[in-house]
């Protein structure tokens, strides 16, 4: 008896549920960044590399 009152009682408090949302959103943040970063990782170092690869060979233009 003693578990379903406290079953119950806990059911029915709704204190900390704004801490749990924004706990669950920022989890989500998370979750995105993690599976984007890499793919966004990639990417900018293929710029840099090309950037790399310009400076390191310049050209001079035709007098």
């Amino acid at each position: 008896m003693k578990m379903i009152k406290l079953t119950r009682k806990l059911s029915q408090d709704r204190r900390g549920a704004t801490a749990i949302e924004y706990g669950l959103i920022a989890a989500f943040i998370a979750l995105a960044m993690i599976v984007a970063l890499p793919k966004i990782n990639t990417n900018l170092s293929a710029k840099f590399n090309a950037v790399n690869d310009g400076l390191a060979t310049p050209t001079v233009p035709a007098a």
